[in-house]
């Protein structure tokens, strides 16, 4: 396999199998909500995963050094990416010119989409990641950003869904920098963990999860509004950060899925 997409493969597999795509689903709920074509939304799914293909790949080439000085991380992916600079680098080229093409081709504002899911995710990668409640205001940015791609011009009611998903970002971008609070710290890493402890950390992932309440309420439905903050109870193991974060995507989906179902029944108008 050419080593080009060996690394797209690696990329794919890596971030699919610990769930680090879900803004993908979340382009396809708007566009499903606010009532698009089936091709359109098929066009929107092609090039949300082009644009995750890019991002993620950009973020794998930034965090290379710091990835293979740590034994937990996925060495054998990292060992091929840092032998082939020049194919990492020509892989991220093509799909930026892929995506270019796509989005003058097609328009539907893909490019706004384009620009700002990629701009979000490089000062992401680049270095916000690295610095502490930037961090999460980034990726809040980000699941604004990256669902983008499933909004077509004429219809304000998907930025209802977009903002939902921006806090549900922040929600997760809280637990992540727990899950790796060891790890950054031992690194000389200030991430919002880092500098907040794990335990004020978790405090803020679950103010967002009621900001995402209360959002959802005001925005959407009040009767919806009980399912983030439920998320807020589910009890934490220091020891299983991971489950823990699993529990909450699957209780926000449930939120997401309701709200989008809400917004597609009301025939893509606002009220």
């Amino acid at each position: 396999m050419p080593p080009v997409l060996k690394i797209l493969l690696d990329v794919a597999v890596f971030r699919l199998r610990r769930f680090e795509m879900a803004n993908i689903a979340g382009a396809l709920a708007i566009a499903v909500a606010c009532h698009l074509g089936w091709a359109e939304i098929g066009y929107r799914a092609v090039f949300a995963l082009l644009l995750n293909l890019l991002v993620y790949l950009n973020n794998d080439w930034y965090d290379l050094d710091d990835d293979l000085a740590a034994a937990a991380k996925d060495q054998t992916k990292n060992a091929y990416l840092a032998e082939h600079l020049g194919a990492g680098l020509a892989a991220q080229l093509g799909l930026l010119a892929v995506l270019v093409v796509m989005a003058l081709a097609w328009g539907g504002g893909l490019m706004i989409a384009l620009v700002a899911g990629a701009g979000v995710c490089w000062a992401y990668s680049a270095g916000l990641k690295r610095v502490p409640f930037l961090d999460v205001l980034a990726m809040i940015a980000w699941g604004v950003a990256m669902p983008l791609v499933g909004l077509a011009p004429g219809h304000p009611e998907g930025w209802l869904l977009l903002g939902q998903l921006g806090l549900f970002s922040g929600v997760f971008e809280s637990i992540q920098v727990m899950r790796d609070h060891d790890a950054d710290e031992a690194a000389g890493v200030r991430t919002t963990a880092v500098v907040l402890g794990r335990a004020r950390a978790h405090l803020l992932a679950r103010a967002l999860m009621i900001a995402a309440g209360l959002y959802a309420g005001l925005c959407l439905s009040w009767w919806i509004a009980p399912i983030p903050m439920l998320a807020a109870l589910i009890p934490l193991r220091d020891d299983d950060v991971e489950a823990y974060w699993n529990h909450v995507r699957v209780t926000l989906g449930l939120a997401m899925i309701i709200e989008t179902a809400l917004v597609y029944l009301r025939g893509g108008a606002l009220g």
